[in-house]
């Protein structure tokens, strides 16, 4: 309560700064000094409403913005809880997420949710570069990492390629390495985008997150080494548990 205090009498001077946002500034603090650890449950709204004498509402606010940032988790009927790291993941490398997460020392797994064989949509056959009434095969999976839901997948994959893929070696394995190794594909490339997104029903229910909660939704194209697309896929994952960075290097101008 003094740390706050302190902050008001200071900034009231100054420029105000809305008390929600010393309680998160506060609240970060403990966090980043281990006052606060992951796993660990915060104090109610009430707690801290009466500890800091500020209102409900400004307590909500707070939290509501660490959690739409990915520091804070709500469990329904549980509490609020401070979130995990977020895993780095560079956007520098064609790998798996199998691969991926073996790197970090985390245990991967795939839970298949279906796979269908449909006609391509427009869309998606541009993409693959098909013709209009070719075949696509849907593959839909979740990936989890020490048992924790990380992604939630859609790959769409050329059925004249892939068609021999049965459902028992799309959930126990990289998708990449049977591309590879029991199709005889080589992997040369792939384009991808990033973008923000919020959960809908069936992505929160699956990957345990709130309904708009914020996700990361990365879409994929890979092509062989002769170019040719192989794969299109589209990827959410969790906005509270991942991270993407780049390398970027500076071009050197030329003299004069």
């Amino acid at each position: 309560m003094e740390l706050m205090r302190e902050v008001a009498a200071l900034t009231s001077q100054r420029h105000p700064v809305p008390l929600y946002y010393q309680l998160k500034t506060l609240l970060c603090q403990m966090i980043d000094n281990d006052e606060l650890k992951s796993g660990d449950c915060i104090p109610s709204e009430r707690e801290l409403s009466e500890k800091y004498e500020i209102s409900r509402m400004t307590v909500r606010q707070a939290i509501t913005e660490m959690v739409q940032e990915g520091l804070l988790i709500r469990k329904q009927g549980k509490g609020t809880f401070v979130a995990e790291p977020k895993i780095e993941q560079g956007l520098i490398s064609l790998s798996s997420f199998t691969e991926d997460m073996l790197q970090r020392g985390l245990h991967p797994s795939t839970r298949l949710l279906g796979t269908r064989v449909e006609q391509a949509s427009r869309r998606v056959a541009k993409i693959l570069s098909l013709g209009v009434d070719a075949r696509v095969m849907v593959v839909e999976r979740l990936r989890l990492a020490d048992g924790l839901p990380m992604a939630l997948e859609f790959s769409h994959l050329p059925y004249s390629r892939c068609g021999d893929l049965k459902p028992e070696d799309l959930g126990g394995s990289s998708l990449y390495r049977l591309l590879e190794e029991r199709l005889g594909i080589q992997l040369g490339k792939a384009r991808q985008t990033l973008e923000p997104v919020l959960a809908d029903t069936h992505e929160a229910e699956l990957l345990e997150v709130e309904k708009g909660s914020p996700l990361l939704l990365l879409e994929r194209t890979t092509l062989d080494t002769l170019g040719v697309p192989v794969e299109f896929v589209r990827s959410f994952y969790r906005g509270d548990r991942y991270k993407f960075y780049v390398e970027l290097i500076r071009q050197q101008k030329g003299a004069g």
